[in-house]
């Protein structure tokens, strides 16, 4: 009887274990089960992002919105219904680009292998590929992650860090996902490529503290030049800035050197500047492009492991937009 029992602990224990490590993120979860998937995605991305580099920063954005958000899950693709406003239709969202990108190479996949691959997969892969196509960093991803089935536009105010945000806030969004402020440092160096729009600084050039002033942290003829060209007037709604002026395309230490001049475009990029911890980290990776480099490719896997669904959890979604 004595040895029956220890038999079916034995038993139980290699299934947890083997259960345990079947439902974790790995390097080439597919190699099996959908082997063409990952090479999909590559061969996709390096079609399209040379002729439309701006989409790398639109899906790297789409990937850091989807993480916060309940983790990295594709909660962020998904549509509306009559009964549920999604994340997609939150404020801070509706200038979220790469959805249709996202749904080709889904389309692709499940062409090749149907039900296999999940979209937040797809979308962690398709954010590395395209930054490494234009000359940025390249970054494991593991991969394994399921789908999930809620989406709700309340949850994005809650979770996401916003440009307006000063430091504490920023510190404490980013601590509840598990990043530190290294993390927040590194991962705010993306802002290197890609653009925003006029209302994310409207405040911090014509009414920072609600009195028709400008905020002192932005230097001021940098504010002059954005009130000048840019935003000319604080309803302006539509012109685009870049965040990294005169590089917006090119994966580089640019957005450093704005954040030190006092030039990062958000209040998020000044809030860098106002610890001795977080100003030390800027100053490090200053230094070196190829120690920046290795340093964010630490951090964007730190994030794809945000809140992931794994094993029976979740869906894998047969349509990115819609919940089976």
């Amino acid at each position: 009887m004595g040895s029956q029992s220890y038999f079916m602990v034995l038993i139980i224990c290699v299934v947890a274990i083997i259960g345990s490590s079947d439902a974790e993120l790995q390097l080439g979860y597919y190699g099996k089960s959908c082997p063409k998937a990952e090479q999909i995605v590559l061969k996709y991305v390096h079609q399209h992002i040379p002729n439309a580099p701006s989409l790398a920063a639109a899906l790297i954005r789409l990937h850091f919105h989807d993480c916060f958000v309940r983790g990295c899950d594709a909660s962020v693709l998904v549509n509306s219904t009559q009964t549920n406003q999604a994340e997609k239709v939150a404020i801070p969202n509706l200038t979220l680009r790469g959805f249709d990108f996202i749904d080709t190479i889904k389309s692709l996949i499940e062409a090749e292998c149907p039900g296999v691959v999940s979209c937040a997969d797809i979308l962690s892969l398709s954010a590395r590929d395209s930054v490494h196509a234009i000359g940025g960093p390249y970054w494991n991803v593991p991969t394994g992650r399921r789908d999930g089935t809620i989406s709700k536009s309340a949850d994005v105010f809650i979770s996401l860090p916003a440009p307006f945000h000063n430091l504490t806030t920023l510190l404490t969004l980013f601590g509840n996902v598990g990043l530190d402020a290294n993390d927040l440092v590194l991962l705010s160096g993306a802002h290197t490529i890609g653009v925003s729009h006029c209302p994310a600084i409207s405040n911090r050039l014509y009414n920072f503290t609600g009195k028709g002033d400008q905020d002192p942290d932005l230097d001021s003829e940098y504010a002059t030049n954005l009130k000048k060209f840019k935003c000319k007037n604080i309803n302006d709604q539509t012109t685009l800035i870049e965040m990294d002026p005169g590089s917006r395309n090119t994966f580089d230490l640019g957005y450093f050197k704005q954040v030190v001049k006092r030039r990062g475009l958000f209040q998020s990029d000044a809030a860098l500047l106002k610890s001795s911890t977080t100003r030390s980290i800027v100053a490090q990776h200053l230094q070196s492009n190829e120690k920046f480099f290795t340093e964010f490719a630490k951090s964007m896997e730190k994030m794809g492991r945000i809140s992931v669904k794994v094993g029976t959890e979740g869906e894998i979604r047969k349509h990115c937009a819609f919940i089976n």
